[in-house]
């Protein structure tokens, strides 16, 4: 699978701040410090409805972390996954009469669009959960062979209690892991399960759904966590730097995946750092699928928004913070892109030197993006209202802007 074209990240003067970021693990910041190639991995979509404005919220905020760590002089070797076989997939295009594997690839080339659209800087791995298939049955195979997966009528799950450090990711107790197993894709309540918590790793070939040759698993697909895990550990290996997502992911999702990884690999953490995006609402709710309360990227570039002005109503609030999509965040971020774009397109204006020192030094801080606006809304009013003589001052802002930020002036 392909991901989508890299925009240039244009090189900046002076060298960029290591970056100190929220670990879900620890519940607390702590300060990244990749080698000479910075690890990422960030779940990617499950294909049936793409995308909406908080998917985009969330590749935005791991495309900042991106561009800190290339301000750094890193390389990034940045990793996502398509889930292009799952329940909802499969329901959705049942509902609508079209070939699932037709609904997977329109809904995963329209993600790429938005993606290319907003200036995301691509993985260098866009990897599918149908490729990896070939690399996720040894993996079950071998949780089967430690003693740390089971059959259950012809399916195979996974025993949380295997790994000593389950629960290490999200620090949940119990009994919230299990209403949030049941919300989220698990089956707490099946009967036979060791641990109502038990994640499956393959599920037996059903009547009338997709199945593959699983080797000794027999014919089946595989569950969701393993999926990911065998990809990252493919590509990255353990102990990568980030592992990113929505909040909704540290469980089960990112919980799941790290103790597949750790009782695999018997290393730990499966990642140094779990980073987790807010959730996006719309008309006071969460936006999701089930709802259908959605803003597609898609509609607002075909009503002829500006996609650097949906990028920059993501970035007007923290990664880590819920917030509520409203027309006035459009609006604003409207506005504050023409104030921009009016502010570089003079010859020449005040100084910009500390500018990008105050962008740097906004976004290694656990990527504060509104810090690093208002930056650059100072900048373009002092040039509104007393202008300067620098004339490379402009081509500085510009270049800062789209280099840290992903926004093209």
């Amino acid at each position: 699978m392909h991901a989508w074209p890299a925009s240039e990240v244009p090189a900046l003067p002076g060298q960029g701040r290591d970056l100190r970021i929220h670990d879900t693990a620890t519940g607390g910041l702590v300060t990244l410090d990749p080698g000479p190639v910075a690890r990422i991995y960030v779940c990617g979509i499950t294909p049936y409805d793409a995308t909406h404005l908080g998917h985009a919220a969330t590749y935005n905020a791991f495309d900042l972390v991106q561009r800190v760590w290339l301000d750094t002089k890193r390389q990034v070797h940045y990793v996502q996954n398509v889930t292009d076989v799952d329940d909802p997939l499969l329901e959705r295009a049942e509902r609508d009469g079209v070939d699932w594997v037709a609904l997977a690839e329109k809904e995963t080339a329209l993600f790429r669009e938005d993606m290319t659209a907003l200036r995301m800087l691509p993985p260098q791995h866009y990897i599918g959960a149908v490729e990896a298939i070939p690399g996720i049955v040894p993996l079950v195979e071998r949780l089967r062979e430690l003693g740390a997966a089971y059959e259950l009528e012809g399916d195979i799950y996974f025993s949380v209690e295997s790994d000593p450090n389950f629960g290490k990711v999200s620090n949940l107790d119990a009994a919230a892991m299990r209403l949030l197993s049941a919300e989220r894709g698990g089956d707490p309540d099946r009967p036979g399960k060791k641990n109502p918590l038990d994640p499956m790793l393959w599920m037996a070939a059903r009547e009338g759904e997709p199945s593959w040759d699983g080797g000794s698993l027999g014919r089946g697909r595989p569950g969701w966590h393993i999926e990911c895990v065998a990809i990252a550990l493919d590509h990255l290996g353990m102990g990568f730097d980030v592992q990113g997502g929505g909040s909704d992911l540290a469980f089960p999702h990112h919980e799941m995946g790290a103790s597949h990884a750790q009782v695999l690999t018997g290393a730990f953490p499966m990642a140094k750092a779990y980073v987790h995006a807010g959730m996006v609402a719309l008309h006071g709710e969460k936006m999701s699928k089930s709802k259908g309360n959605l803003v597609f990227v898609s509609q607002l570039r075909r009503d002829g928004v500006d996609p650097a002005a949906i990028r920059l109503a993501l970035l007007s609030h923290h990664y880590r913070a819920d917030w509520e999509w409203t027309d006035q965040v459009l609006q604003d971020a409207v506005t504050r892109l023409a104030q921009w774009r009016a502010a570089v397109s003079r010859p020449d204006g005040p100084s910009a030197d500390t500018l990008v020192e105050e962008i740097r030094a906004a976004l290694s801080n656990d990527l504060d993006a509104p810090a690093a606006l208002a930056a650059v809304d100072r900048w373009a009013a002092r040039q509104e209202q007393e202008g300067g003589s620098d004339t490379g001052a402009p081509g500085v802002v510009t270049r800062a802007v789209d280099a840290l930020l992903g926004v093209a002036l």
